[in-house]
């Protein structure tokens, strides 16, 4: 038997809220989504103004980050040609995501969660998912 920790809910809604506050500081609308350690979305918000385009993207590196277990932009350096993962991004239909912005969500060494956001650059989406778990993990202590 399987004992399984993962995002619920309302800790979703808290990564949501601390990546929103860091794009309201940055001034970047943005798309945020949850996924538990599967890769499936717990929880996604778009905020005004966030591309309507960024919705799925953002979903795709909180399902690779999770997933995967791994940032998306370290797939991104390990998908460059003659790299060991050289073309990993066109796998699974497209989902897996090669530039920055989704976080594994990791409590107490364990990966529960993935994060994932969209619309800025890859600098600026990653800002505000560090944000976002960082609001998660200061709830927690």
């Amino acid at each position: 038997m399987l004992n399984i920790n993962r995002i619920d809910c309302d800790e979703a809604a808290k990564l949501i809220e601390g990546a929103k506050e860091k794009a309201r500081e940055i001034g970047v609308p943005m798309c945020i989504a949850v996924t538990d350690e599967s890769g499936s979305l717990v929880a996604f918000q778009r905020m005004d103004g966030g591309k309507v385009t960024s919705s799925t993207i953002a979903i795709d590196k909180a399902f690779t980050a999770a997933g995967a277990k791994k940032a998306t932009h370290e797939y991104g350096e390990a998908s460059q040609p003659g790299s060991p993962a050289y073309g990993i991004n066109s796998t699974i239909a497209g989902r897996l995501v090669v530039v920055g912005g989704g976080l594994p969500i990791v409590v107490d060494g364990e990966v529960v969660g993935g994060i994932g956001v969209s619309s800025g650059s890859p600098q600026q989406d990653t800002l505000c998912a560090e944000a976002g778990i960082q609001r998660l993990l200061d709830d927690l202590t």
